[in-house]
């Protein structure tokens, strides 16, 4: 169930990305380099200082990190 598009998310930059979704809800200071992993894909971006998800991230949301999938069963 490879893709082209498939991103794997480690567990942090998964749990980063999730809090994106609410742009004030804020990120703890522990995610960090997670957020930067994630700017570094293109899910993420800096916008006026504040992390924001792009619609790349968005769908990678939707679609779910399949390394986690794998981890999880």
């Amino acid at each position: 169930m490879s893709d082209q598009n498939d991103i794997d998310l480690r567990p942090d930059q998964w749990e980063a990305l999730k809090a994106l979704r609410s742009p004030f809800a804020g990120l703890p200071a522990s995610t960090r380099l997670a957020l930067e992993g994630l700017i570094a894909l293109g899910l993420a971006r800096i916008d006026d200082r504040v992390p924001a998800i792009t619609d790349k991230g968005r769908k990678a949301l939707v679609r779910g990190s399949f390394s986690l999938m794998d981890s999880a069963a």
